[in-house]
């Protein structure tokens, strides 16, 4: 640009001088250079900081390592490689037959426990049906001691014949004890249950829901649309719910975004809504509309973290770029450019507005040169 802004101005130049016949000399040659350098310097410098421009940017996107959730052996791969999928489609299927049988087990255990849950009304009932027998027993010992006692004044019983009534006594008295204890154990073990169910239902319950969550574990779904990429997985493979053993990875085709990464220079022509333009080296002599998204408000360069040891000034001396995101306009389905391709952007401000002509101008010559490149 600054060349073409240079040859620009020579012409304009020679034009003058031979339209107004001004004459070559020493006063007026050195003063129509140092015009030109002022001139194309300041509309360069213009440029430079109200329409920024970078070659550093990329079409971003998200991606998922696909982890198992349980531990089995993979029995099935429907997935192919790089077609698109949509939310819910099978990625692939681990052997569900031992979590089947874990989930059979435990509903046996669930019924047994409901059967036991009834009968612990049976036993309140058998309880209290002692607690009446020992009753009857205490006070038909008691009797048989008054009546012994009464005897024993009169000298018609022995010490030994009143103190065997009154040991019986004693133990009727106790085993009504014991048979009040078992009515009231027998009444914490039917009343004792968690959001309306026995306790050991309850945990059975829950231990039902896990296996059968885990269950539904061994078959793998696509988390959203897209497509499944580098699947090496094959039936066979034993999966583990390890987070550092992903069996492959799933690329989300939401939105696409694009970051770019701007000097800051510029950080204060750079906001929300400013137009945007965008070359790719993929598409030669074409240029694409979008617009900024959004400023990052952070610079990753410059973070700090929690460590052992001190940081020095060495930390500080950093100049990282600013990013911003961007998204584009136009429709480029047409080209059938991979995700990740590489982008330049430039972006036009609201200040100076006349000066983004020559952006956009050397924009397009920037696009055209892309049609020329060596192999080494």
């Amino acid at each position: 640009m600054d060349l073409l802004l240079i040859l620009t101005y020579a012409a304009l130049c020679i034009t003058i001088f031979k339209v107004f016949r001004i004459p070559l000399n020493k006063w007026t040659v050195p003063t129509a250079v140092l015009g030109g350098v002022v001139l194309i310097g300041t509309l360069i410098l213009l440029m430079n900081y109200n329409h920024p421009y970078t070659q550093i940017g990329n079409q971003v996107f998200s991606s998922t390592p696909i982890v198992s959730g349980v531990r089995g052996r993979v029995i099935e791969v429907p997935v192919t490689p790089n077609q698109l999928l949509n939310k819910g489609d099978v990625l692939f299927k681990i052997d569900p037959v031992p979590y089947l049988a874990e989930v059979d087990k435990i509903k046996a255990q669930v019924k047994e426990a409901n059967q036991g849950a009834l009968g612990l009304e049976s036993g309140v009932q058998a309880a209290e049906a002692s607690l009446t027998k020992a009753i009857a027993e205490r006070d038909k010992a008691q009797r048989e001691f008054s009546r012994y006692q009464r005897g024993y004044d009169k000298g018609a019983f022995t010490a030994q014949q009143l103190d065997t009534r009154r040991q019986a006594y004693k133990a009727a008295e106790a085993t009504v004890k014991v048979a009040e204890t078992n009515i009231d154990q027998a009444e914490i073990a039917l009343n004792s249950e968690i959001g309306g169910e026995n306790t050991t239902v309850a945990r059975l319950l829950a231990e039902l829901r896990k296996a059968e969550f885990n269950l539904e574990q061994t078959t793998v779904y696509a988390p959203t649309d897209g497509f499944a990429t580098q699947v090496a997985l094959r039936p066979g493979v034993m999966a583990v719910p390890l987070p550092l053993a992903p069996v492959m990875t799933f690329v989300h085709t939401e939105e696409l975004v694009y970051t770019a990464a701007f000097r800051q220079n510029s950080l204060q022509r750079l906001r929300s809504g400013f137009e945007a333009e965008f070359i790719f080296r993929a598409l030669p002599g074409k240029v694409f509309q979008g617009e900024v998204v959004d400023v990052i408000p952070a610079i990753g360069e410059s973070q700090f973290q929690a460590r052992g040891a001190l940081l020095g000034t060495d930390a500080l001396r950093t100049n990282g770029r600013v990013l911003v995101t961007l998204k584009m306009n136009d429709d480029l389905s047409e080209y059938a450019l991979p995700m990740g391709t590489a982008v330049e952007v430039a972006v036009y401000s609201d200040h100076f507005t006349h000066v983004s002509i020559m952006r956009k101008v050397l924009i397009r010559m920037k696009s055209w040169q892309n049609f020329l490149y060596l192999d080494h």
